[in-house]
C-alpha cells in the first residue's frame, strides 16, 4: 500500500545516508561497521548524515548477513558512581554513532561478576566487550579476550596482548598533591588508599601522592585513609577520622571527587572552612564538582577520548582485526583548580594582624 503524503516517512536506508553525505554506500557501511581505513573528513561527512536522518541500521539483517548483533557489553564496577555514569553517557554517544547498540553490565568488582561479563554476558548476545577490572587475573583477562573481542580500561596488571585505554594516574595524582603543596600545606592527607594489598587505581593513586610528598621531604603515611569504597559515605567517614586526629591536615587528596564530596560535607559539620582551614582536591573531575559547595578542584580526565578510543578498537577488533597487534592509548588528563584549594596565604597562629593579607 503506497502511503499517503501526510503518513510518516519510510525508515532511513543506507542509500538514504549515502545520497545525503554525498559518499557510496560502501562508506557508509564502512563507517557504520567501524572498519579502520576511513578518512576522518569521511567518517564526520557519514556521522552527520546518521545524525540528520536519525538512520539506524537494520540489526536483524545485519545479524542474518554478517553472524553480528550490533550489540557491545560494557562493564563497570558501578553505574552509579559519578564518573562511570557519566563515562557510560559517553560511550552510548560514540557507539550509537557507529550503528551499535550498548548492553551495560556492573560487576561491583566481584570476581564472578567480571568473569561473566568475559564470558561474554548471554553467549552470543554480543559483539565484544569494553571491561574495567579489578578481581580477575591477568591470565583471565587474556583469556577472555582470546574468544570474546575486548578492550580493557585501566592500567596496572594487564596483559600486554590485549586493547587497552588507560590514564596515567600515578601522574595525575602526583600532580595533584603537588598543587596542595604549592599552597605551603605540609600536613597532607590522602583518602581513598585500598584497604589491602591489590592492583587497583587506589594503588596508583597513592604512589603519586606518596612520591609528591617524597620529593618534597614530606612525610604522610600517618596521615593516609584507608576506604572499603569511592562514594561520599566514606568520605563523610574519612572527614570524622581526620578530625579526631591531634592535629588536623591542612590539606587532603581525595582519590575520587564522590569521595571529596562527603569529605566536604564532613568538614562542614564540623565547622571546619574549605580552603581556609583545609585545602581539598579530588580525582575525576565529573559534573558535581562544578555544583559542590565549594566548587572542586579535581584532576580532569579526558573521558570522551576514553570512549572514542574503546568504541574504535573494539569496532575494528570485532571488524576483523583478531591478528593485529593490540593497541594501547594513553589518554589526557589535567588538575582543575576550584575554590576549594584557592591559593591563600597561610599565617603562623602567632603571628599579628598586620601580617595577614586582606
Amino acid at each position: 500500500m503506497e502511503r499517503s503524503p501526510g503518513e510518516a516517512s519510510e525508515r532511513p536506508r543506507m542509500v538514504d545516508v549515502a545520497r545525503v553525505a554525498g559518499v557510496s554506500q560502501k562508506s557508509v557501511s564502512n563507517v557504520v561497521n567501524g572498519y579502520e581505513h576511513v578518512s576522518p573528513e569521511l567518517r564526520a561527512r557519514v556521522e552527520r548524515a546518521i545524525e540528520l536522518l536519525r538512520f539506524r541500521p537494520n540489526n536483524a539483517a545485519r545479524t542474518l548477513r554478517t553472524g553480528r548483533t550490533g550489540v557491545i557489553a560494557v562493564a563497570v564496577p558501578s553505574l552509579s558512581a559519578p564518573y562511570f555514569a557519566e563515562l557510560a553517557s559517553d560511550l552510548t554517544d560514540v557507539a550509537s554513532a557507529q550503528g551499535a547498540a550498548v548492553l551495560f553490565d556492573e560487576t561491583h568488582g566481584n570476581p564472578a561478576r567480571e568473569a561473566e561479563a568475559a564470558r561474554g554476558v548471554r553467549e552470543g548476545a554480543i559483539d565484544g566487550l569494553v571491561l574495567s577490572p579489578l578481581a580477575l587475573s591477568v591470565s583471565q583477562l587474556a583469556d577472555s579476550a582470546a574468544h570474546l573481542p575486548t578492550v580493557l580500561l585501566g592500567e596496572s596488571e594487564l596483559p600486554d596482548g590485549v586493547d587497552r585505554v588507560v590514564i596515567d594516574n600515578v601522574a595525575a595524582a602526583r600532580e595533584a598533591t603537588e598543587h596542595l603543596i604549592g599552597l605551603g600545606r605540609r600536613r597532607i592527607a590522602a583518602v581513598g588508599a585500598p584497604t589491602g594489598a591489590d592492583r587497583s587505581t587506589g594503588s596508583l593513586r597513592l604512589r603519586g601522592y606518596r612520591e609528591a610528598l617524597a620529593a618534597a621531604g614530606l612525610g604522610g603515611d600517618d596521615l593516609v585513609v584507608p576506604t572499603a569504597g569511592f562514594n561520599r559515605r566514606r568520605g563523610v567517614g574519612a572527614a570524622d577520622r581526620l578530625c579526631a586526629l591531634p592535629e588536623l591536615p591542612d590539606a587532603v587528596f581525595c582519590f575520587n571527587d564522590a569521595l571529596a564530596v562527603g569529605l566536604l560535607a564532613g568538614l562542614r559539620s564540623r565547622g571546619i572552612r574549605v580552603p581556609d582551614d583545609v585545602a581539598v582536591a579530588g580525582f575525576d573531575d565529573v559534573e558535581e564538582a562544578v555544583y559542590c559547595h565549594p566548587a572542586l578542584t579535581s584532576v580532569w580526565v579526558d573521558r570522551r577520548r576514553i570512549a572514542e578510543s574503546a568504541v574504535a578498537m573494539l569496532l575494528r577488533r570485532i571488524g576483523g582485526g583478531a591478528d593485529s597487534a593490540a593497541e594501547h592509548v594513553e589518554v589526557g588528563h589535567e588538575l582543575v583548580v576550584r575554590e576549594s584549594s584557592t591559593p591563600q596565604a597561610r599565617v603562623p597562629e602567632s603571628a599579628g594582624s598586620a601580617d595577614r593579607l586582606g
